[in-house]
């Protein structure tokens, strides 16, 4: 689960449990700042807290304004205006963040964040509107490509949210065991896929769940918009064409194949031969992977996750603030 689901299930959760919330977003930047706008964090009246604004500096302040301070109408909060500020909260040099501070009760806002997560759940791009003078909060549809960020007018934030990335891995084996951890633990959600017996029966990581289904059939049913990768790590071409020859017929963000560049460009020629043209292929990423000198699995899959944080970044992050 990456951060902006992590926030919005607390968020979800704690008014579920009737307790207030206060959802603080990132609404501009200028300068040196840590996180990038739209970044999230949600603080409940019993001090629960969840995601993060800066790189540590504003969050206490921001947890003690939450809840002493008792205000239930939106405000926006900045920080880094004086030298003073940036000294206090130790802000990088030059850097001011705005932050909309958001007051949220279950008989005002469960139903909005339902429809947020709802939304998001279904793989569909939404934009909370929120209304700074009344506190009003409602949703509208967002572009299907629409990147996410934050657009402030004076009265109205505008936050546009995508669905988070989700990753297939074709082929049970040591680099797909890290790629799995390593995605997994900066956000992405990864399925493992392995159709071959002896390779899925062997498979001793009970922590990593296998399915046994064919990659293609998982690509058409599950990995079919923007917010998708699909990752050829079997070695084994009667696994990975047939995944990646569904996989470059989709909008996935990411497709890539690891092996030698001998072994990907008689990949390549394979798919050519079955009617993939030049312009699909040259989405194939192969070798895949920053170019490092990896030898050993996990840091072949070090290179491989750095590769798919950069893709994520150029999807998703928020336009730079001035």
């Amino acid at each position: 689960m990456n951060d902006q689901s992590s926030v919005l299930a607390s968020v979800h959760d704690w008014l579920a449990e009737g307790e207030q919330v206060w959802l603080c977003t990132i609404i501009e930047t200028w300068g040196s700042s840590p996180r990038p706008a739209g970044s999230w964090l949600a603080v409940s009246e019993s001090g629960r807290w969840r995601g993060s604004v800066s790189g540590g500096c504003l969050e206490e302040d921001l947890l003690r304004r939450a809840t002493d301070d008792g205000n239930s109408s939106p405000r926006v909060v900045e920080y880094g205006i004086t030298d003073d500020d940036r000294d206090h909260f130790q802000l990088p040099c030059g850097g001011r963040i705005l932050l909309l501070v958001e007051p949220l009760t279950a008989e005002r806002s469960a139903s909005h964040i339902d429809e947020v997560c709802r939304a998001l759940g279904e793989r569909r791009p939404i934009v909370r509107e929120v209304r700074v003078d009344s506190g009003n909060a409602h949703t509208a549809s967002a572009e299907p490509r629409a990147r996410n960020g934050v657009v402030f007018d004076g009265s109205v934030v505008r936050h546009t949210l995508q669905p988070e990335c989700r990753l297939l891995l074709i082929g049970a084996g040591e680099v797909a065991r890290h790629v799995f951890d390593f995605a997994s633990a900066t956000g992405f959600e990864v399925t493992l896929c392995e159709p071959r017996d002896t390779f899925a029966e062997g498979w001793n990581y009970p922590h990593i769940p296998v399915s046994r289904r064919l990659p293609d059939d998982l690509v058409a049913e599950a990995f079919q918009d923007p917010w998708c990768g699909i990752l050829a790590l079997a070695h084994d071409p009667r696994v990975d064409d047939m995944g990646l020859l569904a996989a470059l017929q989709t909008p996935a963000f990411y497709v890539g194949a690891m092996g030698s560049r001998k072994t990907s460009g008689a990949r390549r020629s394979r798919l050519a031969s079955l009617g993939l043209d030049e312009a699909v292929l040259a989405r194939l990423r192969a070798p895949i992977g920053v170019d490092i000198p990896s030898k050993t699995p996990a840091e072949i899959a070090v290179s491989i996750v750095a590769d798919l944080v950069a893709a994520r970044h150029d999807l998703r992050a928020a336009r730079p603030s001035l």
